[in-house]
C-alpha cells in the first residue's frame, strides 16, 4: 500500500518538472525571437500572464496568479489592468496548426465521401499530444481518490485492533496526507490544463469559422444568415472551452468506476457481485436519457438559432417596426420561436431531475443490496470497518454515476456543435480564380469581360446575366443605367468575383474600390470608416472629405471626424454614410473604382457637387464604373451601358444612344419630363442654365459661395458620444442580481421547497449512516434488521431528493419565462434612441449567452450551493459529535476559507465583468463583417480585419484563462484549509485511547471527514460560478429597465376610429432635441399642412428633415411646442393609434426574411386579391406572378434577392394596401431610375388624391409639383410657400432649383430647349 503511494508521489514529481520544461522553452522561443524586434515598436503589447516566466513552485501552486488577485483585491480591475495572453495560446498559433490539420484532413477524405468529423479529427490531431499530459494528472487523481476508502479500512482496522502502535497510526496519517495532497494537486492541474486546451480549441474555431465568412460564396451567405454565423462563434466554438473537461472526465470517472469496483471486490469479495449488477443496470438506464438529452440539445439549439436570426434582424430593422407599429406582431413572432426553444428546455431540464433521482437512489439501493450479499454468502463480516469503507467506496462510485451522464450530455452538445461548424466550414466558398488580375497592363485596359454569363443561383437555368461583353480602358468614366432590376449591381458583382461565373471570362487590371448601394459603415470613428486601415495622410485626407462634401457635416459634429458612429451608421443620414463611403473609397487611392448608386441618398445639389469634385476631378485619372439613375449625369462621361433584363442592350456615348433611340431615350425623356415640371422664370435663366451647363465650375461654385455666405453655422457644442461604453456593475453588488432572480420569476416558494427537499435528503442520509455505526455496536442486532433500517431511510432520502430536482427544475423554468418575457418587453417598447445608441451586438449577447446561463446554469447553480453547504453542515456536526476538539480546527479553516473565497471573489468578478464586455466586440465584429464582406473583399482588406479579429480573440480568451487560474488557485488554497479539517480528525482519531469511541463512530467520521474537502471544493467552485452566472440576470436585468417610450394606446385619450378624416398638420412652435442638454435640431416651427395638400420639404443634408418626419411619428418626443393633426395634439394620444393612421416609404427599405405576402402584409388582415391589386400598381405584379411560388416566393435575409429599387416598391406596396390619410414619402425614390420615379409619382397622385402627402425630397422635380413647399436650414423654417410663389423670388428654394438646373446640363438641357 506504502510502496504504491511513494511511487505516485514520484510520479507526481516527475510530471510537475516535465509541464515546467514544456512551459519553459516556447516562451523562451518567444523571448529570443524578442530580441531582434526593434525597441520603439509602434504598438508595445500589454505583458503577458506571469505564468511565461513561473517558477517551478509557482506553477504549481498558481502563485504567478498573486499579484493580479492582489491588485484586485485592493481596486476593481480595468481592462487596462489585464495582462495579454500568453504567447502559446494565441489565436493566431491555434488558428495557424487547425488550419494545417483541416487541410490535411479533406486531403485524406477520399472522393465522394461524407465529410463528416473533419473538424473534430483536425482538432485532435493538434491537441492530442498536450493533452497526454492532461490524462496523466487525471490517472493520478482517480488512483488517489479511489485509495482513499482503503485509508479509511486501515483507519478503521486500527482503531479496532488490541495492539496499536502509535508509529503504524503516524505512517497511516502521513499516507493519508501524501494521497490528499496528490489527489489536490493532481486534480487542480488536470482541470487548468484542459481548459486551457479547450481555450484553444476555442480560439481556433471562431478564427476559422470567421475566417470562412471572409471566403463565403453569394450561395453560402444565402444558407448562413450574419445570425447564424455569429452563433456559430457565440455559442458553438464557444463551448469547446469546456469540451476536453469534459472529455477527460468521462474516461477518468469511468476508471474511478472501475477501480472502485475492484477496492468492492477486494473488501467484500463475491457479496459485491449483485450490487454490482445493479449498478451495471443504473449505468445502462443512463443510455436512453442520454439518447433523450441529446434529442432535447439538438431541437434547442434549432430553436434558438431561429430565435436568434429573428432578433438580429427585428433589432436591425427597429426603426421600421416602429414606424408602422408592428411591434407586437413581430413580437409575437420572437415569443413563438421562444416557445419551441423553452418547450425543449423544460423537456430537458425535467429529464435530467429525474435522472438526478436515479443516480442519488442507485448508492442506496447498491450498498443495500451489498450488505445483503456479504450476509448472505458471508463473504465478509458486517462490522464497522467493512461497512464504512463500502460506504466510502460508493461515495466514491456516486461520483461517477452522477457526472457520467453529464458528461456524455456535455460531449452530445459537444458534438452537435462539432457538426455545425463542420458543415459550416465545408459551404460553398467564393471562387478566387474566376478573375484574372494581371497580364493586361501593356493593353491599357482596366476591365475586360467576354461572353460572360453569371448566375447567384446556379440551378436556375436563367442566368442573372447574359452574354455580357465589356472592355473598358484605363482612365475611362462608364455609367449603367436602366429599370429597376435590370442587373446593373449584378455587373459590378461580376467585375469583383462576387457572383457565380458560368462562362466566360473576366480580367481586371489593378486594385479595386467598391461603393455599395446600401451603405456599409463600420463601429468606430468617422475617421477609422475613412482611413479603413490605411496610415493617416492629411492633405489626400483632407481632399477626400472635401471631393465627398464632407466637410460641413464633420464641423457640425460635436467631436469633429472621431465622433463615433453607432452600429450600422445608426446615427448617421443616408446621405452622410453614402458620402463616408465615397470618402473611403477616394482615399483608397485605388485603380478601378466601382461606384454603386452612390448618389441616391443625397439631394441635387450635393449629388452634382459629388459628381464633379469626386467623380471628375478626384478620381479623373482612375477607371470608374458608375451605376446610376441621374440622367443629369450621363452626358460627362465616356461610354454608357444601357441594361435590361440581364443583358447589355446598348453601349456608347450619350449622343449616340440618343440617336439610337429606344430603351435610353426612354430614360432620358422620363427624366426630361421630370425636369419640365420645373417652373420657368424665364428664358434668361434658361440661357443661363445652359451657360452653367457649358461652364460648370464658375457656374456651381459661384452659387455654393453665394449660399454658403447665407447659411449661419450653428455653434459647436462637444457633447457625449451617441454610442456609449457597456455599463456594467463594479465591485461587489451584494445580493441584489440574486434576490432579483427570485423576485422577478416569484421563485421563493420554490426555492424555499428545494432547500427543504435537500435537509431531508442530508437529514436522512445521517440517519441511515448513523444507524449502521450505532447498529454494529449492537450484539443482539440482526443483519435482517439492521440492513431493512438503513434501506427504509436511505429510500426516503431519495424521495427528498427527487423533491429537490423537480422543483429546482421548475424554479429554472419560471426565471427563464419571466426574464425572457421582460427583457422581450423591455426592448420592443424602448424609445427609438436606444437601439441608436446600442449596438446590435450588445442586445443579442443578452438574447443569447446570458439568456443560455440563465436557462441552463444558474437553476443548478443555486441548489448546487445550496447542497454542499447542508452536507457541510452535516459533516461538522457529525465529526464534533464523535471528536469534539476538531471543531477548533474546522471553525478555523472555515473562517480562513471565507476570507480566501472573498479575496477571490473581488478580482473574479471584475474578470467576468469585463469578459462580458469583451465578448460583444467579438460578435459585433463578426455580425458587421458579415453584412460587409463583399466591401472587405472587394477593398482587399481580408487579411487586416482578420488580424483585428484575431486581437479580439485573444483579448476575450485571456479572461477566460485568467478566470480559470484564478478559480484554481482558489480551491487549492482552500482544499488545503480543509485538509487540515480532516488530517486533525484522523490525528484525534490516533491519539485517543481504544474503548473510547465505538470503531462504528470512528467510521462514521472519518468518512464524513473525508468528504469534507471534496464538499467544500464542490461548494466553493458552484459558489463562484453562482457569483460569475448571476452577472448574466444583473445585464439581463438592466435591460429590463429601460425606460419605455410612450404607450401604444391611452385608454381615455382614443381619437375617433374616423380619424384623421382630414388629414390637417398643424405645427406649433416645433422643438426637437434628441437628448437632454444636446442642442436643439429643430429650432421653434410653426406652420400647417393644410388636409389633401402635397407639401415638399426640402433642404440641405442635416437641415433637420429626416427630424421633422421622427417627430410626426413620435420617434422622438418634442421638448416644446405640439403637433395637431385635425385638432388632436398627436403626444396626448397611444404611439399605435397614431402610426397605424400615419402611412411612410422610409428612406432605407427594408424587407423581411420571410415570403412576400408577409412582408406587404405582416398583420395578416389583407386577402391576396387586395395584395394582388397593391402590386399591379406598383409595377411588381409581372415580376412576381413570374415567380413559381408567387405570394410565397422567399424573400432573404433583409430582402438581398431584390435589388434596392424593387425593394422601394415593395414599400410602396405597404403603403397603397393601408390607405391612410396622411403618406409621408421619406426620400423614398433615392434608389430608382427617373422612369420608375415618373411613374410612382403617378401613382401617389392618382391613388393618394384626397390625402395629405409629405415629401422629403432629393431630387427638385419630385417635390416642384407640390402645393407647398417647406424649406428648412439647420433646424429653421426658412421658407413655406407655393413652388411657383418661391420661384418668383431670389428665395432658397429658387437657388436649390438653379442648382438643380446648374447639374442637369449638356444634353439634357439642350433636350429641354428643345423640348420647350
Amino acid at each position: 500500500m506504502f510502496d504504491v503511494i511513494t511511487w505516485l508521489i514520484s510520479l507526481l514529481l516527475l510530471l510537475c518538472s516535465w509541464m515546467n520544461l514544456r512551459s519553459s522553452p516556447e516562451a523562451q522561443d518567444y523571448s529570443t525571437a524578442g530580441l531582434s524586434d526593434p525597441l520603439l515598436a509602434e504598438n508595445s503589447k500589454k505583458n503577458s500572464a506571469r505564468l511565461a516566466t513561473a517558477g517551478f513552485f509557482s506553477f504549481l501552486s498558481f502563485s504567478w496568479m498573486n499579484s493580479l488577485l492582489s491588485m484586485g483585491f485592493k481596486k476593481p480591475l480595468t481592462p487596462d489592468d489585464i495582462p495579454s495572453v500568453v504567447p502559446e495560446d494565441e489565436a493566431e498559433l491555434a488558428y495557424t496548426k487547425f488550419s494545417k490539420a483541416w487541410d490535411d484532413a479533406l486531403l485524406s477524405e477520399p472522393e465522394g465521401a461524407k465529410e463528416r468529423n473533419l473538424v473534430f479529427r483536425a482538432v485532435a490531431k493538434v491537441y492530442f499530444k498536450e493533452n497526454i499530459l492532461t490524462a496523466v494528472c487525471a490517472l493520478f487523481r482517480t488512483i488517489a481518490v479511489v485509495s482513499l476508502p482503503l485509508m479509511l479500512y486501515v483507519f478503521v482496522d486500527y482503531a479496532n485492533s488490541d495492539h496499536r502502535d502509535l508509529r503504524t497510526g503516524f505512517l497511516n496519517l502521513a499516507c493519508l496526507v501524501m494521497l490528499k495532497l496528490v489527489e489536490s494537486l493532481s486534480m487542480r492541474h488536470w482541470y487548468f490544463a484542459a481548459r486551457r486546451s479547450g481555450m484553444r480549441i476555442r480560439s481556433a474555431l471562431m478564427v476559422a469559422a470567421y475566417k470562412k465568412q471572409l471566403k463565403l460564396s453569394s450561395l453560402g451567405r444565402k444558407r448562413h444568415s450574419s445570425g447564424e454565423i455569429v452563433n456559430y462563434i457565440a455559442v458553438d466554438a464557444y463551448r469547446m472551452g469546456e469540451f476536453l473537461w469534459w472529455s477527460h472526465s468521462g474516461w477518468s470517472l469511468t476508471l474511478q468506476l472501475l477501480l472502485s469496483t475492484a477496492v468492492l471486490f477486494g473488501v467484500v469479495g463475491v457479496g459485491a457481485v449483485p450490487g454490482l449488477i445493479l449498478l451495471l443496470l443504473c449505468g445502462l438506464l443512463n443510455l436512453p436519457f442520454a439518447k433523450m438529452l441529446q434529442n432535447c440539445q439538438t431541437q434547442f439549439m434549432i430553436a434558438q438559432d431561429k430565435r436568434l436570426r429573428s432578433t438580429s434582424e427585428i433589432l436591425n430593422s427597429m426603426k421600421v417596426i416602429k414606424l408602422q407599429s408592428w411591434e407586437e406582431e413581430f413580437k409575437k413572432q420572437i415569443e413563438s420561436c421562444r416557445d419551441e426553444e423553452f418547450k425543449w428546455l423544460a423537456k430537458a431540464q425535467l429529464t435530467k431531475a429525474f435522472g438526478t433521482f436515479l443516480y442519488w437512489m442507485s448508492p442506496t439501493i447498491v450498498s443495500s443490496v451489498i450488505f445483503v450479499g456479504c450476509a448472505l454468502m458471508n463473504s465478509a463480516p458486517l462490522n464497522a470497518s467493512t461497512i464504512f469503507t463500502v460506504l466510502a467506496t460508493l461515495r466514491v462510485m456516486s461520483e461517477p454515476v452522477r457526472v457520467i451522464p453529464e458528461a456524455i450530455s456535455a460531449i452530445i452538445q459537444v458534438n452537435v456543435s462539432f457538426d455545425r461548424i463542420n458543415n459550416f466550414l465545408l459551404d460553398d466558398e467564393l471562387k478566387t480564380d474566376e478573375i484574372e488580375r494581371n497580364g493586361m497592363e501593356k493593353s491599357g485596359t482596366a476591365v475586360d469581360i467576354q461572353a460572360g454569363n453569371f448566375s447567384w443561383d446556379p440551378e436556375t437555368k436563367h442566368p442573372t446575366l447574359r452574354n455580357i461583353n465589356l472592355e473598358i480602358k484605363n482612365g475611362q468614366k462608364v455609367a449603367v443605367c436602366g429599370p429597376v432590376g435590370a442587373g446593373k449591381s449584378s455587373l459590378l458583382h461580376a467585375v469583383l468575383g462576387e457572383i457565380l461565373k458560368v462562362s466566360g471570362t473576366v480580367k481586371v487590371s489593378g486594385s479595386i474600390a467598391y461603393v455599395s448601394q446600401t451603405s456599409w459603415i463600420q463601429s468606430g470613428t468617422i475617421r477609422d470608416n475613412i482611413l479603413y486601415g490605411k496610415p493617416m495622410e492629411t492633405r489626400r485626407y483632407n481632399a477626400a472629405i472635401k471631393a465627398c462634401a464632407l466637410d460641413k457635416d464633420i464641423n457640425d459634429f460635436g467631436h469633429g471626424d472621431l465622433t463615433e458612429i453607432g452600429q450600422r451608421g445608426l446615427n448617421l443620414s443616408g446621405g452622410q454614410k453614402q458620402r463616408i463611403q465615397l470618402a473611403r473609397a477616394v482615399y483608397a487611392d485605388a485603380d478601378v473604382y466601382l461606384l454603386d448608386d452612390p448618389f441616391s441618398a443625397v439631394d441635387a445639389h450635393t449629388a452634382g457637387v459629388l459628381f464633379h469634385k469626386c467623380v471628375e476631378d478626384s478620381l479623373r485619372e482612375k477607371t470608374v464604373i458608375l451605376v446610376t439613375h441621374q440622367v443629369e449625369f450621363l452626358s460627362e462621361v465616356d461610354q454608357i451601358l444601357v441594361m435590361e433584363e440581364g443583358r447589355i442592350t446598348q453601349l456608347g456615348k450619350y449622343e449616340e444612344l440618343l440617336m439610337m433611340g429606344t430603351a435610353f431615350k426612354q430614360l432620358v425623356n422620363a427624366h426630361n419630363d421630370a425636369v419640365t415640371v420645373l417652373p420657368l422664370a424665364s428664358n434668361e435663366s434658361l440661357g443661363d442654365l445652359t451657360k452653367v451647363g457649358r461652364d460648370r465650375e464658375i457656374g456651381n461654385i459661384q452659387v455654393v459661395e453665394k449660399i454658403e455666405e447665407e447659411i449661419t453655422t450653428t455653434t459647436n457644442v462637444p457633447g457625449a458620444q451617441l454610442t456609449q461604453e457597456e455599463e456594467k456593475e463594479a465591485g461587489y453588488v451584494g445580493l441584489k442580481p440574486f434576490l432579483d432572480y427570485l423576485n422577478v420569476s416569484s421563485g421563493w416558494f420554490l426555492l424555499s421547497s428545494s432547500v427543504l427537499g435537500q435537509v431531508g435528503f442530508v437529514v436522512f442520509q445521517a440517519a441511515s449512516t448513523y444507524w449502521l455505526a450505532y447498529g454494529i455496536g449492537i450484539p443482539k442486532l440482526t443483519a435482517t434488521m439492521l440492513i431493512g433500517v438503513y434501506s427504509v431511510i436511505s429510500t426516503l432520502s431519495a424521495g427528498f431528493v427527487y423533491a429537490r430536482a423537480v422543483t429546482t427544475a421548475h424554479l429554472g423554468l419560471k426565471a427563464s419565462k419571466a426574464f425572457f418575457s421582460g427583457f422581450t418587453n423591455a426592448v420592443f417598447k424602448a424609445p427609438m434612441l436606444f437601439f441608436d445608441s446600442t449596438p446590435v451586438g450588445r442586445i443579442l449577447t443578452r438574447a443569447s449567452s446570458d439568456l443560455n446561463v440563465l436557462d441552463f446554469d444558474i437553476p443548478f447553480a443555486i441548489i448546487f450551493v445550496v447542497s454542499p453547504a447542508v452536507e457541510l453542515t452535516a459533516a461538522l456536526i457529525v465529526m464534533t459529535y464523535v471528536t469534539w476538539q476538531v471543531i477548533i480546527i474546522a471553525l478555523l479553516a472555515l473562517a480562513a476559507t471565507k476570507v480566501v473565497q472573498e479575496y477571490y471573489l473581488a478580482s473574479a468578478r471584475e474578470l467576468i465583468r469585463i469578459n462580458g464586455t469583451t465578448k460583444a466586440p467579438v460578435m459585433n465584429y463578426a455580425a458587421e463583417t458579415s453584412l460587409g464582406v463583399v466591401t472587405i473583399r472587394a477593398f482587399g482588406t481580408v487579411d487586416r480585419f482578420f488580424k483585428n479579429y484575431l486581437n479580439l480573440v485573444d483579448a476575450d480568451a485571456v479572461l477566460f484563462f485568467l478566470s480559470n487560474a484564478a478559480m484554481e488557485w482558489v480551491i487549492l488554497r482552500i482544499e488545503t484549509l480543509q485538509n487540515l479539517t480532516l488530517f486533525t480528525c484522523a490525528l484525534l482519531l490516533i491519539l485517543i485511547p481504544k474503548g473510547y469511541i465505538a470503531p462504528g463512530l470512528v467510521g462514521l467520521s472519518l468518512s464524513y471527514a473525508l468528504t469534507l474537502t471534496q464538499t467544500q471544493v464542490f461548494l466553493t467552485r458552484w459558489y463562484c460560478t453562482l457569483s460569475n452566472s448571476i452577472i448574466s440576470v444583473e445585464r439581463i436585468k438592466q435591460y429590463m429597465s429601460i425606460p419605455a417610450e410612450p404607450p401604444a394606446v391611452v385608454d381615455d385619450k382614443r381619437p375617433p376610429s374616423s380619424w384623421p378624416s382630414s388629414g390637417t398638420i398643424h405645427l406649433q412652435e416645433l422643438k426637437i432635441r434628441y437628448r437632454p442638454n444636446a442642442p436643439l435640431v429643430l429650432k421653434g416651427i410653426s406652420c400647417t399642412f393644410r388636409e389633401g395638400t402635397r407639401v415638399g420639404v426640402v433642404g440641405r443634408t442635416g437641415s433637420g428633415k429626416s427630424t421633422l418626419i421622427s417627430a410626426l411619428f413620435r420617434l422622438v418626443e418634442p421638448a416644446s411646442g405640439c403637433i395637431l393633426i385635425d385638432g388632436i395634439d398627436i403626444s396626448k394620444i397611444g404611439l399605435k393609434d397614431l402610426r397605424m393612421k400615419l402611412s411612410i416609404i422610409p428612406q432605407e427599405p427594408t424587407l423581411f426574411r420571410g415570403c412576400i405576402r408577409t412582408n406587404l402584409d405582416p398583420l395578416g388582415v389583407y386577402s391576396d386579391d387586395e395584395i394582388w391589386k397593391a402590386l399591379e400598381k406598383c409595377q411588381l405584379k409581372a415580376t412576381i406572378s413570374n415567380l413559381p411560388n408567387k405570394l410565397d416566393s422567399s424573400v432573404s435575409d433583409e430582402g438581398e434577392n431584390w435589388s434596392v429599387g424593387q425593394r422601394q416598391l415593395f414599400c410602396l406596396g405597404r403603403v397603397l394596401l393601408k390607405r391612410n390619410k396622411i403618406l409621408v414619402l421619406d426620400e423614398a425614390t433615392a434608389s430608382i431610375d427617373s422612369a420608375t420615379d415618373a411613374i410612382i409619382q403617378r401613382i401617389i397622385r392618382e391613388e393618394f388624391a384626397d390625402c395629405t402627402v409629405v415629401t422629403v425630397a432629393h431630387r427638385v422635380p419630385t417635390v416642384i409639383d407640390s402645393d407647398m413647399v417647406m424649406v428648412l436650414s439647420f433646424g429653421d423654417l426658412v421658407e413655406y410657400n407655393e413652388p411657383s410663389k418661391l420661384m418668383e423670388t431670389d428665395s432658397y428654394f429658387s437657388k436649390l432649383v438653379a442648382e438643380y438646373w446648374a447639374s442637369c446640363r449638356g444634353n439634357s438641357s439642350q433636350n429641354l430647349q428643345a423640348h420647350i
